[in-house]
C-alpha cells in the first residue's frame, strides 16, 4: 500500500470517531453507525463490481445471510455476535463461490439479472421456513460479550473500525496483482485471459472477499437494529443502496464509497424524518434522483469527477510535455526472452485435421500444419478464409469440432487460454486490446503476471519487453492517449512478457505507416533469433514476402497452398483466390 494513503484514512476515522463521541442524541448515533454500515455495504460491492466491471444486483444474498447468521445463532446456540460475526463472514465468503461457480457463465445484463435472483429467492425461503421477523435477544447479565451497549457511540465507533478494515483491505487488494487482473478482467477479458489471467479463479476470489465483507456488516446490523426481517436484509433496496452509494462516490476506488454513503444517508435520512408524512416513499425518490444525476453529470463518479477537474487545472498551469514516440530497441535486454531449447529447427506446434463449423459454414476445415522454433509463418488468405478462427483455435477461445493440436508434444485442446499462455502461447489482436485506463507498464506487467513470482520480478520482466520493443520512454504513457504504432507495440511487449515459446500476430501492421511498419518488422525478426516462433496473420503483401520463411495460405478454411515466399507469389491458384493479377503485374 502506498503510504500516502494511510494519513488520509487515519484522519477520516480520528475526525469521524471524535464527531460520534460529541453527539449524544440517540437518533443522529443510530444515524452515523448506518452511514457507516452502508459505506462497507457500498466497498463489498465495489471489490466485486467496481474493480472487476460485473454488475452485481445481488449483494443483499450476503448482507441477509450474514445478518439472518448473526441473530439465529445467539437465539438457538447463544454464540455471541463477537464471534458469530466472524462466522458469519465465512459463511459469506462460501455463499460467494456457490453463487460464483454458476453465474460467473454469465455475461453483461445477463450477470446481473442473475445476481438479481439470489436475494429475491432467499427472501421467499426465508418467509416460508417462518423467520418473517427474528428478535435478537436482549442479555442483561453479560451485555457487553453479547455486543449490546446502552451508549450508541460504541456501536458508531465499532462501524467505524469495520469501515477501517474495508478500507485497508480495498487498497490492498487496489494495488496488487489481485487488484490489478480485476482491473484488466474490466477493461478487456478477453485480453486478460489471452495473457494468462485465469478470469473465473480471479473473480470467484473477488466475488468470496466481497460476499465475506457484505455478510459481516450484515451481521452487524442485525446487532444494531435488533430485528431481522426478510424485506429488510434481503430486499432490492439493500442492493440497490450498495450500488448507489458506491456508483454516487465513485467506483473503482476505496473512497467512493465512503463519500457515497456519507453523502447520500443522511441527506436521505433527513428528508425521511421531514417529509414521510407528506412524500412517502422520499427515500427511494433520493436515491433514483442521485443515480441519474451522476450518471448524467459525473458518470463514474464524484471522487473521479473531482480528480479530473484537479489533473485538468494542474495541466493548464504546467506546459504539455511532447508525446514520446517508439524508438527500435537495443535488444540488450532480450536474452531474457530467449527459447530455452538450442536445437534450431525443432517442431513446437503440430496441428491435425482441425475443423470448426459454425452452423452451415466451415470456417476451418481439416487444417495440418507445423511451426518450427525460430520461424516466421505467415498466414493469409482472402476475407473470411478462417485466419483469426483458426488463432482462435490454437489459442483456446474457440473448441475446434474435430482434430489436434500438440504444443511441444503435448495437447492443448480444450485448455482454456490463460493455460495455453502458461503453456508459452502468446497472443496479439486484429483490433487491438489494450487496458486502456493503465499506463503502458501497467499493461505489460499484466502479461508478466504468468511468468513472475511476485510483483518485483513481473516489473523487470516488463521493463525488458517494453524496451525490446522501443517504448521504454512512453512507458508510463496511459494506453487510450497514446498511437495506434505504440498500441500495436504494447500489445506485442505483454505478449512477449509471458515469455512465449509462439507468438501469434493477428494484423500487426493494421493502420501503420511505411518506416513504422519497417521498425516493428526489424523488432519481429529480432525475436525470432531468440527462437521464437512467429505467426502473422497479415493483408500487407509487400512487408510480408520480405519478413516471412513461408507462407500458408487459406482459403474458405483449408490450406489452399503452403511454401517459401517466392512460391507462394507464382502460385497460380494463390493469385487467383487471395493475390489478383494484379499482383503478378506489379511484381
Amino acid at each position: 500500500m502506498r503510504a500516502r494513503h494511510w494519513p488520509w484514512i487515519a484522519a477520516f476515522a480520528l475526525g469521524y470517531g471524535a464527531l460520534a463521541l460529541t453527539v449524544e442524541n440517540e437518533y443522529y448515533q443510530l444515524i452515523m453507525t448506518v452511514v457507516l454500515v452502508w459505506a462497507v455495504m457500498g466497498l463489498a460491492w465495489n471489490l466485486l463490481s467496481g474493480y472487476s466491471g460485473l454488475i452485481s444486483f445481488g449483494h443483499a444474498a450476503f448482507f441477509g445471510l450474514g445478518a439472518y447468521f448473526v441473530a439465529l445463532s445467539q437465539v438457538a446456540w447463544s454464540i455471541s455476535p463477537w464471534f458469530g460475526i466472524p462466522l458469519a463472514a465465512l459463511l459469506g465468503g462460501v455463499a460467494g463461490l456457490v453463487v460464483g461457480v454458476p453465474t460467473f457463465r454469465l455475461r453483461g445484463h445477463y450477470f446481473a439479472l442473475a445476481m438479481l435472483a439470489y436475494p429475491l429467492a432467499l427472501l421467499y425461503v426465508f418467509e416460508w421456513l417462518g423467520y418473517q421477523e427474528v428478535a435478537v435477544p436482549m442479555v442483561r447479565d453479560a451485555p457487553a460479550a453479547y455486543m449490546q451497549f446502552d451508549d450508541g457511540r460504541i456501536y458508531v465507533l465499532i462501524a467505524l473500525g469495520f469501515v477501517v478494515a474495508a478500507m485497508l483491505v480495498t487498497r490492498l487488494v487496489e494495488r496488487s496483482r489481485f487488484g490489478m487482473c480485476l482491473l484488466a478482467i474490466k477493461q478487456d477479458e478477453t485480453a486478460a485471459e489471452a495473457s494468462g489471467i485465469d478470469t473465473l479463479a480471479w473473480k470467484l476470489r473477488a466475488i468470496a472477499l466481497s460476499g465475506a465483507m457484505a455478510a459481516a456488516i450484515g451481521g452487524f446490523y442485525a446487532v444494531v437494529q435488533l430485528v431481522v426481517t426478510p424485506l429488510s436484509v434481503f430486499g432490492v433496496l439493500v442492493s440497490a443502496q450498495a450500488l448507489i452509494v458506491a456508483m454516487f462516490g465513485g467506483v473503482g476506488t476505496v473512497w467512493g464509497p465512503v463519500i457515497g454513503a456519507v453523502t447520500l444517508v443522511p441527506l436521505s435520512a433527513w428528508l425521511d424524518a421531514e417529509f414521510a408524512e407528506r412524500l412517502p416513499g422520499i427515500q427511494g425518490v433520493i436515491y433514483g434522483v442521485a443515480i441519474v444525476a451522476v450518471v448524467m453529470i459525473a458518470p463514474e463518479g464524484v471522487f473521479w469527477k473531482v480528480r479530473d477537474i484537479a489533473k485538468r487545472r494542474r495541466a493548464v498551469s504546467a506546459p504539455p510535455e511532447p508525446a514520446a514516440a517508439a524508438v527500435p530497441g537495443t535488444g540488450a535486454r532480450d536474452d531474457g526472452f530467449r527459447v530455452g531449447d538450442e536445437r534450431a529447427g525443432r517442431t513446437v506446434l503440430t496441428v491435425s485435421g482441425l475443423s470448426k463449423s459454425f452452423g452451415g459454414l466451415k470456417a476451418v476445415d481439416d487444417v495440418d500444419l507445423e511451426l518450427r522454433q525460430g520461424e516466421i509463418v505467415g498466414i493469409i488468405g482472402p476475407n473470411g478464409a478462417g485466419k483469426t478462427t483458426l488463432f482462435n483455435l490454437l489459442n483456446g477461445f474457440i473448441a475446434p469440432d474435430a482434430g489436434e493440436v500438440l504444443l511441444d508434444g503435448q495437447s492443448i485442446v480444450g485448455k482454456a487460454p490463460n493455460r495455453i499462455c502458461r503453456r508459452g502461447v502468446g497472443r496479439t489482436f486484429q483490433i487491438v486490446k489494450p487496458f486502456r485506463r493503465m499506463s503502458i507498464a501497467d499493461n505489460v506487467v499484466i502479461g508478466a503476471y504468468v511468468r513472475a513470482g511476485s510483483a518485483g520480478q513481473a516489473r523487470m520482466l516488463a521493463e525488458d519487453a517494453i524496451e525490446a520493443v522501443g517504448l521504454s520512454d512512453a512507458a508510463e504513457s496511459i494506453a487510450r492517449n497514446v498511437s495506434n504504432e505504440q498500441l500495436r507495440l504494447l500489445e506485442l511487449a505483454r505478449a512477449l512478457a509471458s515469455k512465449p515459446t509462439i507468438l501469434l500476430l493477428d494484423e500487426i501492421f493494421a493502420g501503420l505507416a511505411g518506416t513504422e511498419a519497417e521498425g516493428l518488422m526489424k523488432v519481429i525478426r529480432r525475436l525470432a533469433k531468440l527462437g521464437i516462433t512467429i505467426v502473422i496473420i497479415e493483408h500487407t503483401m509487400p512487408a510480408m514476402v520480405k519478413l516471412v520463411d513461408r507462407f500458408i495460405v487459406l482459403d474458405h478454411g483449408a490450406v489452399l497452398a503452403a511454401g517459401p515466399p517466392e512460391m507462394i507469389t507464382k502460385d497460380p491458384a494463390v493469385i487467383e483466390a487471395y493475390l489478383g493479377k494484379k499482383w503478378l503485374d506489379s511484381a
